[in-house]
């Protein structure tokens, strides 16, 4: 599938530090992209470098075979068909709901423009708040103001910035649902921006992950969660420990046992294991202590101590009541990666 929006190798500086450091993205129709990085990553910069708000240093953005930023180039955000979602929503608070939505709809006569803002304001469930201001609307409902107004002029790309950072958690579960049904009854190719893991997961079609202004992996949540590309990856998308372990004749022995480490030479290693890795065993389980118990609802969450190494686990809430347990690894939830 041909991208209707790709950043290629893009980087950029400030104070001759790399922001964004050859950082490569391709965003398709009807598909919703997650950028997932920590604080200062650089993923709203490379954000705004796809909008048009800031140029690319090296490397170029494009839209099909269209360049849009380059090295001497920079096409004006408004002359990319791209909507924006900022993370503070930037409404304007003098103008009515129905007119934030219409802002960008002026070449259109007024009829037809104000038929389009309803239209994306009963997609997103505000259209009895039409007449209201800003100042009178809730955090959740000014970003679904502002995400009817990115969609009322039916862009080929949505870029949302951390769109869900400010809602309390009851809010953002909602506020989530309604957003990702919005971009999808829209079908345009949508990219959200978000330093949480959980809303990357449940929100993307395909994962990027974001650290010190690289890419560092792409694809399916699904794959990127159980076969990340080192263990800085693996950290970005949920618990991760990682086990010292030695690999002997293609298998990587840990204090919790061992997994397949087909085609790795011998020698030490480090086991990322995720908290759904250690499974309960019988006779067939490594004996460890277990440390601590924390209740998280309908699981517990388990310190586990095997050989002077800690390591977490999550089992079901009538599980591990004893001092110790057998555990087993599950090779589904880990990655043999290179000593540190």
């Amino acid at each position: 599938m041909t991208p209707v929006l790709e950043a290629r190798a893009v980087s950029r500086l400030y104070a001759g530090r790399p922001a964004v450091d050859r950082a490569s993205l391709q965003l398709h129709p009807g598909e919703i992209t997650a950028l997932l990085g920590p604080s200062g990553s650089g993923k709203s910069t490379l954000l705004r470098i796809l909008a048009g708000l800031e140029p690319a240093d090296a490397g170029e953005v494009r839209a099909g075979d269209r360049r849009l930023s380059a090295p001497g180039l920079h096409v004006a955000p408004e002359q990319r068909d791209i909507g924006m979602v900022f993370q503070d929503y930037a409404l304007f608070p003098h103008l009515s709901v129905l007119d934030n939505v219409a802002f960008g709809l002026r070449r259109l006569p007024r009829p037809e423009r104000e038929l389009r803002a309803r239209g994306e304001l009963n997609r997103v469930r505000l259209l009895d708040r039409a007449a209201s201001f800003p100042n009178t609307l809730s955090g959740g409902e000014q970003q679904r103001v502002a995400l009817a107004r990115a969609l009322a002029r039916d862009p080929a790309v949505i870029l949302l910035d951390e769109p869900f950072s400010g809602l309390d958690q009851g809010l953002r579960t909602e506020i989530r649902d309604m957003a990702l049904d919005a971009l999808r009854s829209a079908g345009a190719a949508a990219l959200i921006v978000t330093h949480d893991a959980e809303d990357a997961l449940l929100t993307a079609d395909r994962l990027a992950l974001m650290e010190s202004g690289r890419i560092l992996q792409t694809g399916v949540p699904e794959e990127v969660y159980a076969r990340p590309v080192s263990l800085a990856a693996a950290r970005l998308t949920g618990d991760a420990d990682a086990l010292p372990a030695q690999v002997r004749a293609g298998w990587a022995r840990t204090a919790y046992g061992e997994i397949a480490a087909p085609g790795r030479p011998d020698g030490p290693a480090l086991v990322m294991a995720r908290p759904e890795a250690f499974r309960p065993a019988e006779d067939d389980g490594r004996e460890v202590a277990v440390t601590e118990r924390r209740f998280a609802g309908g699981a517990l969450r388990l310190t586990l101590m095997s050989g002077g190494v800690p390591a977490h686990a999550r089992w079901r809430f009538t599980q591990a009541r004893a001092q110790t347990v057998r555990v087993r690894l599950d090779p589904r939830f880990c990655a043999v990666f290179d000593p540190v």
